[in-house]
């Protein structure tokens, strides 16, 4: 997958891998049809940063989650 490419693809691949590395119980929460190619420098740095960690503490997971939900469309 190459991430350098802003595209919609590349944007739902992001957000479920987002998703299945933080667990997320309420899958409906964070759907890719929730972001458009306009944010996806943001979301790519959300997304490197989640890939590199292994756990999360609960104030990290809060904070991941908010600023997910401030760059929905």
């Amino acid at each position: 997958m190459n991430l350098t490419e802003k595209t919609a693809q590349n944007v739902e691949f992001m957000i479920e891998k987002i998703k299945e590395k933080l667990k997320v119980l309420n899958i409906g929460a964070i759907k890719p049809s929730h972001f458009d190619e306009n944010m996806y420098e943001e979301l790519k740095e959300i997304y490197e940063l989640v890939m590199r960690k292994n756990t999360f503490s609960p104030n990290e997971m809060q904070a991941l989650a908010e600023e997910l939900g401030n760059l929905r469309k």
